[in-house]
């Protein structure tokens, strides 16, 4: 087929992305969360660490 791979490859693989691509906007949603609570933390009483 496409690539030189079978047809239940490209099943496994498509089976692989629908997992994975939903962790990694949870990921990026919490990662940004995360990164906004760090700079509000630290502007409310400048760069002092």
């Amino acid at each position: 087929m496409f690539f030189g791979l079978e047809w239940y490859w490209w099943l496994v693989i498509l089976a692989v992305l629908a997992i994975l691509i939903p962790f990694k906007v949870r990921f990026m949603k919490w990662w940004s969360r995360r990164e906004l609570e760090k700079r509000e933390q630290n502007g409310k009483w400048g760069d002092e660490e």
